[in-house]
C-alpha cells in the first residue's frame, strides 16, 4: 500500500472512478433517466450514439488518483489528455469536482443537472465529443492527435510550480509530432521551469487495429524511454484493487522524484539534464465495459474504441446490456437519491483552484500580463527619401525582439520559437540578451547555447508550434519565425488553434490570451538559391479560410512598416497574426511617421510614387509584399520615363484583409472607400506576394473586379537569380509595364515601341543571367528616382 494511503482513501478513489465511468457512459448513451430509477426504455437513449469509450476509463482512473496526490502534496497541476476523444471523462471529472457546475450553473450537481449533462454531450446545441474549449481545465482539444506532449512542455516553461500531467494514448504515440515531442525533456530547466509528467496509456488498440507500442516487449519499451532520457515506471494490470494500489504507490514515487530534481537544481544550480520520471500505464481497452457483446469480445478489444453497443433502438437485448453495464458501477453507492455525489467521495477532490478543472493555468488569460514593450520607433531606419536607403527588415525587427527580452527578464513571460532559423531569419541580435535553450550536453564550440536560454530551437515545426501554443494558452507571449515554404508543416496545428480561439470567444469564462504571431521570412521571392522546393507562399491562402475575427495577415513592404506591425501584433489578443517579410537587403520606402500612418490605415495611395494628383488615374498599380512593391515601383519608374502623360496611382497594401468588405472581415474597407481608392472603371494591375487567385477571391464582390488583373506566384521556380524568380512568374517590372499597355485602351497603339522594348529587355535578361550567373546591373542597382530626376535623365536615353 502506498505511504499515507489508507483503505478508506482507496475506497474513495475507486468510488470516484466508478462515478466518473458511470457519468461517462451516461453521456454517450442517455437522454434522461440518469439515475436509472426506472428500467431503461428506448426513449431514454439518444437517437444517435456518438463519442468514444475505449480510452475514457483509463483517463478517469488517472484523474481520480491525481486528485489524491494534489491534495496530499499541495500540487499545482493541470491535466492534458492526448486522447481527446476521451471527452466524456474530462467532463465527468470536472462535474464531480464541482468546477463544471460553477461555470455552467444550469448543469447542477443533482439529478436534473445530471440529465442535462448527459443530453448535451455530442448533441445538437450541446458540447463536442472531444476535450474541447468548453471543458474547464483543458488547454488541449485533442481532436487531432500528436500535440499533447508539446503543449504540456510549453505550459510549464517559465512556470516553476506547475506540473502538467500529460496522458499520451498509444494511438497518438504513433504520430510524428508526438514521437518528436518526447525530446522536449532536453529543453526543460528544473531551476526555472515546471515539470511534465508523461503517462503513456497503453490499451492496445486504435480504431480497428493494434498499436505499435502495445505490441513490443516490456524490455524494449523500457529501453525506448530510457533512451529518450526518462525514468519509466510501469503500472500494468486489469484488477482494479491491485491497480489502485500500484498507481498510488507509483505516483508518490514520481512526485517525490520531481520534487527532488527541482530541489537539487534550485538549491545548487543547474548541472546536468535530469532523468525525469514518466509512467507507462497498461490497462484493457474499454476497461469495465461488458466483456462480451453479441458473442464478440468488447472489453480489451478494438470493438470498445468508440460505442461498444450500437443499434440500441432496435435491440432490446442491447438495452438490457447497457442497463446492467451502468448498474455495475453501483450508482446507488455513489449518488444520493437526489443525484448528488456522496460527501465522502466528494472529499477526494482538491479545493478551489487546486482542482484541475479550476486551475488558472488552464484559463491562461486569467494570468496574462501585458508585455513591457520598447518604443518601436526607436529602431527606425532613417529614410530621407523613398527607395534610396537599403536595410534588412527582419534584422531591424530582431533588434526590437532583443530588447523585449531585456525588458521582460523579471517576468519571464516571452520566448521565441524557430526550427533552427533564428539567426538565418536575421534575429541574431537576440543572442546579445539570451541564448538557445538546451539542457543537453553543451560543448565549447556551440554558439549561444545555454540551459537558461529563451530561444527555443528544434528542427521540428510541429514542436515549435506546440510549445508556443502551450506557452500562450497558459498566459504568456511569443513569436514563431519560420521559412515561409515550410510553415505548411503545421497547417493542421494552426487549424486547431484557430478553431480553439474561435470557440473561446463564445465562452464567457475563457479569458483572452496573447495572439499567436508568425514571422514568415526566407520567402518565395528570395529562395532563388534553394530552388523550387523552398518556394511556396500558400500558407496565407490556408489562413484566410478561418473565421475573420481570428486571423490577420500583414505584408509590410519595408523595415519601418514591419516594426509598426510587430508592435501591433504583440499587443493583440486572441488572434493569429501572420507577418510576411523579407530578410535580404532591400530598398526602404517610408520613414517612421509615414510607416505608422500607412500601417494604421492598412493600405493607401503612395502620393510620392503616383502621377494622378487632382484627377482620376488611367491605371491603378497596386502592390502587396516587399518584392511586388519593388517591382511595381520599378515599373512605375519605366512608365514615367516612357509615358510621361500617363496618370498612374500607386496603392500599397499592408493589411491583406483590407481588401475584403467589412461584412467579411472587420478590417475590410467599405465599398465607397474601396471605390475611391481603386476606382470603379479603371484598370488595376495588382502585384501580389502569393497566389493570384487569393486577391480575386478577396475582391470578387467589388464593383471594379472585372478590371482587376493580378500577378503573383504561379508555381514557377527553380535555382536561379532573384530577379529571374519574378520573371518566371510574370511579376517583374517589364511584365507589369506590358500589362499596363494592354489594359489602358489608348496605349495599345501609342505604346508599341515601349512594348517591344519591354519584350527585348526580357530576352536580354535571360541571355545575361545564363552567361553571367547574376542579374543585370540596371536591375541590381535600381533605385527610385524623383520626378525631377526622371525629367533630367529622360532626354539623354
Amino acid at each position: 500500500m502506498a505511504p499515507s494511503t489508507s483503505t478508506e482513501t482507496f475506497s474513495r478513489i475507486d468510488s470516484w472512478w466508478r462515478a466518473a465511468n458511470y457519468l461517462s457512459v451516461g453521456q454517450i448513451y442517455l437522454l434522461d433517466n440518469p439515475l436509472l430509477k426506472t428500467p431503461l426504455s428506448f426513449d431514454n437513449v439518444k437517437p444517435r450514439l456518438l463519442g468514444h469509450w475505449g480510452t475514457t476509463p483509463g483517463l478517469n482512473f488517472i484523474y481520480a488518483h491525481l486528485n489524491r496526490v494534489i491534495k496530499n502534496h499541495d500540487l499545482d497541476m493541470i491535466y492534458i489528455t492526448g486522447p481527446g476523444h476521451g471527452g466524456p471523462g474530462m467532463v465527468a471529472n470536472t462535474y464531480l469536482e464541482g468546477t463544471y457546475s460553477e461555470v455552467y450553473p444550469t448543469i447542477s450537481q443533482d439529478a436534473e443537472g445530471m440529465s442535462l449533462l448527459f443530453k448535451q454531450f455530442s448533441f445538437p446545441g450541446g458540447i463536442p465529443s472531444h476535450v474541447a474549449p468548453e471543458t474547464p481545465g483543458s488547454i488541449h482539444e485533442g481532436g487531432e492527435l500528436g500535440y499533447a506532449l508539446s503543449h504540456a512542455y510549453g505550459a510549464v516553461f517559465d512556470n516553476p510550480d506547475l506540473i502538467a500531467t500529460c496522458v499520451v494514448g498509444d494511438g497518438e504515440a504513433e504520430t510524428g509530432p508526438l514521437a518528436t515531442s518526447w525530446h522536449s525533456n532536453k529543453f526543460l530547466n528544473p531551476v526555472r521551469d515546471g515539470a511534465v509528467l508523461p503517462i503513456l496509456h497503453l490499451n492496445g488498440y486504435k480504431i480497428a487495429g493494434p498499436t505499435v507500442l502495445a505490441r513490443i516487449s516490456h524490455e524494449e519499451l523500457d529501453q525506448l524511454f530510457r533512451g529518450y532520457g526518462y525514468t519509466p515506471h510501469f503500472v500494468e494490470g486489469d484488477d482494479p484493487a491491485v491497480m489502485h494500489e500500484k498507481m498510488a504507490e507509483t505516483l508518490d514515487v514520481v512526485v517525490q522524484g520531481i520534487r527532488q530534481i527541482q530541489h537539487e537544481a534550485r538549491g545548487n544550480g543547474f548541472r546536468s539534464r535530469p532523468k525525469w520520471p514518466m509512467i507507462v500505464l497498461r490497462t484493457p481497452k474499454g476497461w469495465t465495459c461488458p466483456s462480451e457483446i453479441d458473442g464478440h469480445p468488447a472489453e480489451g478489444s478494438w470493438r470498445s474504441h468508440q460505442v461498444p453497443l450500437g443499434s440500441m433502438h432496435a435491440n432490446q437485448e442491447h438495452l438490457e446490456v447497457l442497463e446492467n453495464w451502468m448498474k455495475s458501477y453501483r450508482p446507488e453507492e455513489l449518488f444520493d437519491e437526489n443525484g448528488r455525489l456522496r460527501g465522502e467521495i466528494a472529499e477526494l477532490a482538491p479545493v478551489g483552484q487546486r482542482r484541475m478543472g479550476a486551475n488558472l493555468h488552464a484559463n491562461g488569460g486569467a494570468l496574462l500580463r501585458d508585455l513591457n514593450l520598447p518604443d518601436f520607433q526607436n529602431y527606425a531606419v532613417d529614410v530621407p527619401q523613398p527607395g534610396r536607403v537599403v536595410a534588412e527588415a527582419t534584422r531591424t525587427q530582431g533588434n526590437m525582439i532583443r530588447d523585449i527580452f531585456k525588458l521582460n527578464e523579471e517576468t519571464a513571460n516571452f520566448r521565441v520559437f524557430s526550427p533552427d532559423e533564428t539567426a538565418s531569419n536575421r534575429w541574431g541580435a537576440v543572442f546579445e540578451t539570451t541564448a538557445r535553450c538546451s539542457t543537453a550536453e553543451i560543448t565549447e564550440s556551440d554558439d549561444h547555447v545555454a540551459a537558461d536560454g529563451r530561444v527555443m530551437e528544434m528542427l521540428s515545426e510541429h514542436q515549435c508550434q506546440g510549445w508556443l501554443e502551450g506557452y500562450l494558452l497558459t498566459g504568456r507571449h511569443g513569436f514563431f519565425s519560420c521559412y515561409e515554404a515550410f510553415i505548411h508543416i503545421v497547417d493542421s496545428m494552426f487549424n486547431q488553434h484557430a478553431k480553439w480561439l474561435k470557440i473561446t470567444r463564445q465562452i464567457p469564462w475563457r479569458r483572452p490570451i496573447a495572439s499567436l504571431n508568425y514571422l514568415l521570412t526566407s520567402h518565395v521571392w528570395r529562395q532563388d538559391h534553394n530552388g523550387f522546393s523552398h518556394q511556396d507562399p500558400g500558407f496565407i491562402d490556408h489562413v484566410v479560410n478561418k473565421k475573420s475575427e481570428i486571423i490577420r495577415v500583414y505584408l509590410p513592404p519595408d523595415a519601418n512598416t514591419l516594426l509598426s506591425v510587430t508592435n501591433h501584433c504583440l499587443k493583440s489578443r486572441d488572434y493569429v497574426n501572420v507577418v510576411v517579410a523579407g530578410k535580404q537587403p532591400a530598398l526602404q520606402w517610408l520613414d517612421m511617421d509615414a510607416a505608422i500612418k500607412h500601417c494604421t490605415a492598412g493600405l493607401g495611395i503612395w502620393d510620392w510614387a503616383s502621377s494622378d494628383q487632382g484627377s482620376e488615374p488611367d491605371v491603378v498599380m497596386a502592390c502587396c509584399g516587399d518584392v511586388p512593391t519593388l517591382e511595381t515601383l520599378a515599373a512605375v519608374d519605366l512608365l514615367r520615363t516612357h509615358l510621361p502623360n500617363l496618370k498612374v496611382r500607386v496603392i500599397n497594401v499592408v493589411d491583406l484583409m483590407k481588401l475584403q468588405p467589412p461584412s467579411e472581415h472587420p478590417h475590410g474597407l467599405n465599398d465607397r472607400e474601396f471605390d475611391v481608392l481603386f476606382t470603379t472603371d479603371k484598370p488595376i494591375v495588382f502585384a501580389y506576394h502569393g497566389y493570384p487567385t487569393l486577391i480575386h477571391r478577396l475582391t470578387y464582390r467589388r464593383s471594379n473586379h472585372r478590371n482587376l488583373h493580378v500577378r503573383g506566384y504561379k508555381e514557377e521556380g527553380t535555382t536561379t537569380t532573384p530577379f529571374d524568380m519574378v520573371v518566371l512568374n510574370d511579376l517583374d517590372r517589364f511584365h507589369l509595364v506590358l500589362d499596363v499597355i494592354e489594359r489602358v485602351p489608348h496605349l495599345r497603339a501609342a505604346a508599341a515601341n515601349l512594348e517591344q522594348k519591354m519584350r527585348n529587355k526580357l530576352i536580354h535578361h535571360k541571355q545575361y543571367i545564363e552567361e553571367h550567373g547574376e542579374d543585370l546591373a540596371e536591375v541590381k542597382n535600381w533605385k527610385w528616382r524623383t520626378s525631377d530626376e526622371v525629367s533630367a535623365t529622360k532626354n539623354g536615353e
